[in-house]
């Protein structure tokens, strides 16, 4: 066997002949890293080539649709974002910052498929960072020791896959990618190409025993995935592990996934013995003062996914004492936070150009549903105009750059959700169709555009208190 040396970057896996300090690829600066590389002839690539073809192509029309059914994990919030649960031979990618939850996470699913989809199987859990006794502890603090459950402190691939046929699992977990390395290949464990090969490895064993298996992986301090971006290709699903600003609640997003949709994101809440499903999705408010009228906050119920959740939109706006008034809003985008500003000055004629504007979507939630807009004019016009808005009162609109509205999707959804959470009043653009139901405790009031909407938060004005923007000045 020849080598040669390149050099591979190891955020995109480009190679270069030569070190540099930055990668020709990425524009990454110092991710060049010296490896070896095998050298093969013509005659040993093409023999290579034709072993890896197991099956003979057959014509689109002849080949079978496989319809694939959903093992729940028994975990709820991660079997919504896997789309309904694991499929036979699914290949998740489960990648998240250090301490997240990925393990306990992990392992809590383990346990569960154990005892209910896998009952007659068994599960093997891989560590490459822990050993036995750490892997354990955790599962006597979780309370998810099962007799089933085999677990193995390794980082040899070949150990592993050997481990593999002889066990014959029913669900495989390697925690994590980084820390394997497969013995025929150079390159020290987590390098991109050790990573590589030993997912491509990982697939195929996974893939013909139909086994489904969890990758554990690494982020890097700028919150994307450690290792070459083929990684995410090879994978069936990538599941996201990040936590919120409280850092109490942890949110599981998919950003891809074969057998599923990736508009369902799962809540989680970490407590002293694991991580807990958040089955009510409002609850990432914490305990929200909701019983007295603020100025400057606004209610709306938004989508994460296909499901409703409640929305606390709080605004500030106050006297600017720079030359260039402050715009900062979180968890929504900046932009179009901006726009509305621009559109209220315009239709309502408040003056925002000597005022600066704060703007936060509490919980620490970040959402980009347009559906919040109208609650973000309300809570702005309240602050401006100090106007207290009753605490049952719900805004459900998206407000356009001409500042009139237009209803969101799932209006209906949004009404029966608001209904339930105890509001009384809902500020919405149009009325709902006679197929959308009707509301019993909920009185709704149209608001066509801004101006409406400032005509209807004026009659809440408290006495001596909503100046015109002529008296003021």
């Amino acid at each position: 066997m020849k080598l040669k040396t390149v050099y591979r970057c190891q955020q995109c896996g480009q190679s270069s002949p030569k070190w540099a300090g930055q990668c020709p690829g990425c524009g990454g600066w110092n991710t060049l890293v010296e490896e070896a590389e095998e050298l093969v002839s013509r005659a040993a690539s093409k023999a290579r080539g034709l072993t890896d073809f197991s099956e003979p192509p057959v014509k689109l029309s002849e080949a079978r649709a496989l319809k694939a059914e959903h093992a729940s994990t028994g975990i709820s919030e991660l079997d919504r974002a896997l789309g309904g649960g694991l499929v036979k031979g699914q290949v998740v990618l489960l990648a998240g910052p250090p301490g997240i939850g990925k393990s306990t996470l992990t392992l809590e699913s383990c346990a569960a498929l154990a005892s209910g989809a896998y009952k007659a199987g068994k599960v093997l859990y891989v560590s490459g960072e822990e050993s036995l006794a750490q892997v354990g502890s955790r599962a006597e603090r979780l309370g998810a020791k099962c007799d089933n459950v085999y677990l193995m402190s390794e980082t040899n691939l070949a150990r592993v896959i050997e481990e593999f046929r002889k066990i014959k699992p029913a669900f495989l977990v390697i925690d994590s990618i980084q820390t394997v390395y497969h013995p025929d290949f150079v390159g020290s464990p987590g390098s991109v190409g050790q990573i590589r090969e030993c997912a491509s490895e990982l697939l195929k064993i996974a893939k013909s025993a139909g086994v489904p298996l969890f990758l554990l992986g690494h982020v890097t301090k700028e919150g994307s995935l450690a290792g070459p971006k083929v990684l995410e290709h090879i994978v069936d699903t990538v599941l996201y592990f990040d936590a919120e600003k409280s850092n109490v609640f942890r949110v599981l997003r998919p950003h891809k996934n074969r057998f599923g949709a990736v508009d369902d994101a799962g809540i989680f809440e970490m407590t002293g013995r694991g991580l807990r499903p958040v089955a009510d999705a409002g609850l990432m408010l914490g305990e929200s003062d909701r019983d007295r009228a603020l100025a400057g906050r606004a209610f709306a119920v938004a989508f994460e996914g296909s499901r409703p959740m409640l929305a606390e939109l709080q605004a500030l706006a106050t006297k600017s004492y720079l030359p260039y008034p402050r715009r900062t809003v979180t968890g929504m985008d900046l932009n179009r936070a901006q726009m509305l500003i621009a559109a209220l000055e315009k239709s309502v004629g408040l003056r925002f150009d000597e005022m600066d504007v704060f703007a936060s979507l509490q919980g620490g939630i970040k959402l980009k549903d347009p559906a919040l807009d109208l609650a973000f004019c309300a809570a702005l016009i309240s602050s401006a105009r100090d106007i207290p808005l009753p605490p049952d009162c719900v805004f459900l609109g998206e407000v356009g750059i001409l500042a009139q509205t237009a209803s969101p999707g799932f209006l209906d959804r949004r009404l029966a959700e608001a209904e339930r959470l105890g509001f009384k009043t809902a500020f919405v653009p149009r009325q709902p169709r006679k197929d959308e139901g009707r509301f019993k405790s909920l009185r709704l009031e149209v608001v066509r555009d801004t101006g409406a909407l400032y005509a209807a938060l004026a009659k809440l004005t408290p006495a001596g208190t909503g100046k015109s923007d002529k008296e003021q000045s």
